[in-house]
């Protein structure tokens, strides 16, 4: 039975992402497995773009950075003293922070971006906020989502969810 992408369907895609020159950006080295139908679990444009699609039907979703990673805000880099930060630094390297003024529910990962002396410069934005983005996917599997899947809004794992933690 070939299934169609419809709401609270399980949806796995093969993906890649590029800029609009063609440049990968993110090569889509694990499929994307998530609910269909309006839970967030995946951009709005491309849940759009594979609503009625089957198995082996692709699609290409041209995404502005306000459909994608939000625009570039230059209020998220800040400069911390070199001091605040361990020994083994490197460009590259992500820490959890809150921007300048930001309430405890905003935690932003901050990428080190630049190592001077005795500064660190810190970038909370997302590696590919401000860029235009290509997205290519192909559908691969598609089945019904369990009961319990609807009811929280994602996908569980093999296990049942992930989000539950185990404390026994």
């Amino acid at each position: 039975m070939n299934m169609q992408v419809a709401k609270n369907t399980v949806v796995t895609l093969d993906y890649s992402v590029a800029d609009p020159d063609g440049e990968l950006v993110d090569p889509g080295k694990d499929p994307l497995v998530y609910l269909h139908g309006g839970y967030d679990d995946i951009f709005p444009m491309i849940e759009e773009a594979v609503q009625g699609k089957k198995v082996g039907e692709s699609v290409v979703v041209k995404m502005q950075p306000d459909d994608a990673f939000g625009e570039y805000d230059a209020e998220l880099v800040q400069i911390e003293p070199r001091k605040n930060f361990p020994e083994e630094l490197q460009v590259g390297m992500q820490f959890e922070g809150m921007p300048e003024g930001g309430d405890e529910d905003e935690v932003l990962i901050y990428r080190v971006t630049e190592i001077a002396d005795d500064k660190v410069v810190l970038d909370g934005n997302h590696p590919l906020a401000g860029m235009a983005l290509v997205f290519t996917c192909t559908v691969t599997a598609v089945r019904p989502a369990s009961a319990e899947e609807i009811e929280h809004g994602h996908v569980h794992g093999a296990d049942g969810c992930e989000d539950e933690e185990d404390d026994e």
